[in-house]
């Protein structure tokens, strides 16, 4: 009798599951970007645009990140303390903008305007969202830093990484896209905004380093 053999996986392979096994469970939570990209998807405000850009930042941080994103942050010392004080001014900002229309709310179509209806803004506002975000920083420092353990094969695990990131920006902007009927009701935009408004507080209130 002959035994049966397992075809090996090859080191690429096994880096790229690896990368997209751990980018799923790092990048998967409803943080200020996931919370922006549902409003912008609920309010059919230029979401692929929006989406389009997050993956594009992504993809050269991540892949940055395997080339040498560790030695950018040992080089300026001072800029994660820079991205962290930028990033509690931002989520506190836009906690804010959100707690307002929770308190305020527009009524009827006007409620979808809460949501950033200039391409540009909408743009801009994603850039803030992944740049201005201290735990994105941490990690795409924390990628690389696992991806120099598959050697020559660590831009395999970064691919995989990237897939979980595509993966999970799709998955929320289906989401939004499949939500957006209960948000014909004005209150259920006061639910959203109040929720958002807590995320951001929060947040922003651990990024403090006191």
């Amino acid at each position: 009798m002959f035994a049966a053999t397992v075809p090996a996986v090859s080191p690429l392979v096994a880096a790229w599951t690896s990368g997209t096994l751990t980018g799923l469970g790092m990048f998967a939570v409803v943080g200020a970007q996931s919370a922006f990209i549902l409003r912008q998807g609920i309010a059919r405000a230029h979401l692929s645009a929006v989406l389009l850009v997050c993956a594009l930042i992504d993809a050269c941080f991540i892949f940055g990140s395997v080339s040498g994103l560790q030695a950018l942050t040992d080089w300026l010392p001072g800029l994660a303390d820079a991205v962290l004080w930028c990033g509690v001014v931002f989520l506190s900002w836009y906690g804010i903008q959100s707690a307002r229309r929770a308190w305020r709310p527009a009524s009827g179509p006007q409620a979808d305007q809460a949501a950033v209806s200039s391409r540009r803004a909408a743009l801009l506002s994603a850039v803030g969202f992944t740049l201005l975000n201290p735990h994105f920083w941490l990690d795409m420092m924390v990628l690389g830093s696992i991806a120099h353990g598959f050697a020559d094969d660590r831009f395999g695990f970064a691919a995989g990484a990237l897939t979980a990131s595509v993966l999970w920006l799709m998955a929320l902007g289906l989401g939004s896209r499949l939500c957006a009927p209960l948000f014909r009701d004005p209150r259920a935009w006061r639910w959203l905004d109040g929720g958002i408004a807590a995320v951001m507080f929060l947040l922003a209130w651990r990024l403090l380093p006191f």
